[in-house]
């Protein structure tokens, strides 16, 4: 008798929010999007804020915080990234996260792990900018980037539903986002 066996992999993805406001919009885009991700996906939302100010000085013995971040990252098959655009570029909180997780030179937790961009602001011109800018960083820290599809969401107020889920005129739109994210680690994972 032959039995077919079949093991489901599951996908870890690490979201990084560039935002550390309690009411982060950037946080609810990236809970709601969640949301849309096939079942063999699973979220850990990265823990930024309590992270010192990147100093080369305690590169090899950092703090705990720091030892926690690399190790969450190197855990993980893939990188959901939600950002705000502070000043037209990414926010510090951020910079110094990545800064944390690439370092010391050589020992790069973020290197290989696909991610997705996206980002939320109550400007007319989204994220743009935010989103340009982490790219470049990425692309230096070999982080294969999703290319398409862009989304840089502009606030409503129809946005979120009432049980902060993404609204009936973005949903078509996150969803493929979603799909093609997860696509997007699938390829790169080799699942």
């Amino acid at each position: 008798m032959n039995f077919i066996h079949s093991v489901m992999t599951t996908y870890r993805i690490a979201v990084l929010v560039g935002s550390i406001r309690s009411e982060s919009l950037n946080r609810k885009l990236a809970d709601a999007l969640i949301r849309f991700a096939p079942p063999d996906f699973t979220f850990h939302h990265l823990k930024i804020d309590d992270l010192p100010l990147y100093n080369q000085d305690e590169e090899e013995h950092p703090p705990e915080a720091v030892q926690r971040l690399r190790r969450e990252i190197r855990e993980a098959d893939g990188l959901l990234i939600a950002t705000p655009e502070y000043n037209r570029s990414i926010p510090g909180v951020l910079k110094n996260a990545i800064d944390h997780g690439s370092r010391p030179w050589g020992h790069n937790a973020w290197a290989g792990k696909p991610a997705g961009i996206i980002g939320l602001s109550t400007s007319a011109c989204g994220t743009a900018l935010a989103q340009q800018h982490l790219r470049n960083i990425l692309a230096v820290l070999d982080v294969p980037t999703m290319a398409q599809p862009e989304a840089f969401i502009q606030h409503r107020d129809d946005l979120f539903d009432a049980d902060g889920g993404i609204g009936p005129g973005s949903r078509d739109f996150l969803q493929g986002w979603m799909d093609r994210f997860a696509t997007w680690v699938r390829l790169h994972v080799g699942g």
